[in-house]
C-alpha cells in the first residue's frame, strides 16, 4: 500500500519552487556582499597593504595600477588600504548604533504596548516629539556641541534612530498583545517580563530584524553624510563618507578615489536593502 504523502498541488509547487530560486539567488548575493564587508571590517588591518596614513606616491588622483589596485588619493595615499580599513569606521558604527537603537526601540515598544495607560501614552508623545525633529541637523547640533569621537558618534545616531525603532516595534507589540495565545499566558497567571519575553518579542522577531536591516542602512548612509560634511569620523582615520569628502575635487578627472568609497557605500546600503525586501518573501512563500 503506497502512502500519499503530497499535500501540495503540483501547480503550486512549481510557483512557489521558481519564486523561492529566483528569491534565494538574489538573497544569496546579497548576503555574500554584506558578509564581504563584515569580514573587511573584521580582518582589514591584516589585509591593508600599507597604512591609513602612508604616502605612497608622489601622483596623486592616479588610475589603479599593479602597485596600487585601486588608485591612490590627493595626496598620493593608496586608495585601496583606506577603504580596507575605512570599513571598520563605515560597518562598525553602523552595527553598533543599530544594534542600540533598535534594543532600546524594541524594548522600550514592547513595555508600552503591555503596559499602556498613562505610561504609553507619556512615552509615545515624547517619541513623536523626537521624530519631528531633522535627523541629520540634530546631529550636527549634537556632534559640534560635543565633539566627534567615535562613542559620541554611535550614541548620536543611536539616540536619532530609536524612535523609529519604538513605533515600529509598539504597533507590533499593540497587535500580538491582543491575540488570545497572549490573553492566555496572562490568564494562567504569568508575569510581565514572561508575556514580553516568551510571547510577544518571538513573534515579532522577523519585522524587528527587517527593522535593525533598515536602521543600518539609514545610519550608514546619515554617518557617510556627517563625515561629508567633516563632523563624522576624524583624521588620520577615516570612513567611506570621509574619503568621498577628502577626494572631492578629483571627480572632475574621474578619479578612482572619489569613485571608489562612493560605490563601496551603493553596494553596502544596497544589498542590505535588497536583502530585507526578498527575507519576508521567502518567509511568507515557504511551506509548512
Amino acid at each position: 500500500m503506497t502512502k500519499h504523502t503530497d499535500t501540495i498541488p503540483e501547480t503550486r509547487r512549481r510557483m512557489l519552487g521558481a519564486g523561492s530560486l529566483t528569491i534565494s539567488v538574489v538573497g544569496a548575493m546579497c548576503f555574500c556582499i554584506i558578509l564581504f564587508w563584515v569580514v573587511i571590517a573584521l580582518i582589514g588591518p591584516w589585509l591593508a597593504p600599507y597604512p591609513i596614513g602612508k604616502i605612497v606616491s608622489m601622483d596623486v588622483f592616479t588610475s589603479p595600477s599593479r602597485d596600487y589596485l585601486l588608485g591612490t588619493d590627493y595626496l598620493g595615499r593608496d586608495m585601496m588600504s583606506r577603504i580596507i580599513l575605512g570599513a571598520r569606521y563605515t560597518v562598525g558604527v553602523s552595527i553598533a548604533a543599530a544594534f542600540i537603537a533598535c534594543t532600546i526601540g524594541v524594548a522600550l515598544g514592547m513595555i508600552s504596548a503591555v503596559l499602556g495607560g498613562w505610561f504609553d501614552t507619556i512615552v509615545s508623545r515624547g517619541i513623536d516629539a523626537l521624530i519631528a525633529i531633522p535627523h541629520l541637523m540634530f546631529g550636527l547640533v549634537i556632534i559640534a556641541a560635543i565633539g566627534s569621537s567615535l562613542p559620541v558618534l554611535v550614541g548620536t545616531l543611536a539616540f536619532l534612530y530609536f524612535p523609529g525603532s519604538f513605533r515600529i516595534a509598539r504597533a507590533l507589540a499593540v497587535n500580538i498583545n491582543e491575540l488570545d495565545f497572549v490573553q492566555v499566558a496572562k490568564a494562567r497567571g504569568e508575569g510581565f517580563f514572561y508575556t514580553v519575553r516568551e510571547e510577544i518579542l518571538p513573534n515579532m522577531i522577523g519585522p524587528v530584524l527587517a527593522d535593525f536591516g533598515l536602521r543600518f542602512v539609514f545610519i550608514v548612509l546619515l554617518l557617510s553624510g556627517l563625515s561629508f560634511l567633516g563632523l563624522g569620523v576624524q583624521p588620520p582615520n577615516a570612513d567611506w563618507g570621509a574619503l568621498v569628502r577628502e577626494n572631492v575635487s578629483g571627480l572632475a578627472y574621474g578619479a578612482p578615489a572619489v569613485i571608489m568609497p562612493s560605490l563601496a557605500i551603493a553596494s553596502l546600503t544596497i544589498s542590505v536593502n535588497l536583502a530585507i525586501d526578498n527575507l519576508p518573501r521567502r518567509l511568507r512563500d515557504r511551506l509548512p
